[in-house]
């Protein structure tokens, strides 16, 4: 299974490339002067500014406002994803109370997973509602 470690491991000196850094995704040669990304896969170093990490504030403010769907792209800054679903969301609905009416009430149990589907994807999102910091 591919590691996505911050130090990538190195390989055994030879003739051809000594001391070169691998990928641990793709096993390509990284650059010297670019260690942290592979120009081969979209591996980046936890370090690396195009390192998505999850699990922030933004992230759970976006889930809660997901309840209505489109909300939280709005807030994470993906306006047309947002309105998007947004006004998908109002097909969703009615499809569901279509299949729900067909299927004696059994239908409606597809609106849970359409908001659970949104609510992850925006939770996983990148966000572009805050620039990111500069380095000093």
């Amino acid at each position: 299974m591919p590691t996505t470690e911050a130090t990538p491991p190195m390989t055994p000196p030879t003739s051809a490339a000594p001391n070169l850094a691998r990928c641990p995704l793709c096993d390509a040669p990284l650059d010297p002067e670019h260690p942290d990304s592979c120009t081969k896969c979209d591996w980046v170093a936890p370090g690396h500014p195009a390192h998505h990490r999850s699990g922030t504030l933004r992230d759970r403010i976006s889930v809660i406002l997901s309840i209505v769907p489109g909300l939280g792209h709005f807030y994470k800054g993906h306006k047309l994803t947002g309105a998007l679903y947004f006004i998908g969301s109002v097909f969703a609905f009615a499809f569901c109370f279509l299949a729900g009416a067909a299927s004696a009430g059994w239908g409606l149990m597809l609106l849970p997973l359409y908001w659970i589907g949104v609510m992850l994807q925006v939770y996983f999102l990148e966000d572009l509602g805050v620039p990111p910091k500069a380095k000093r």
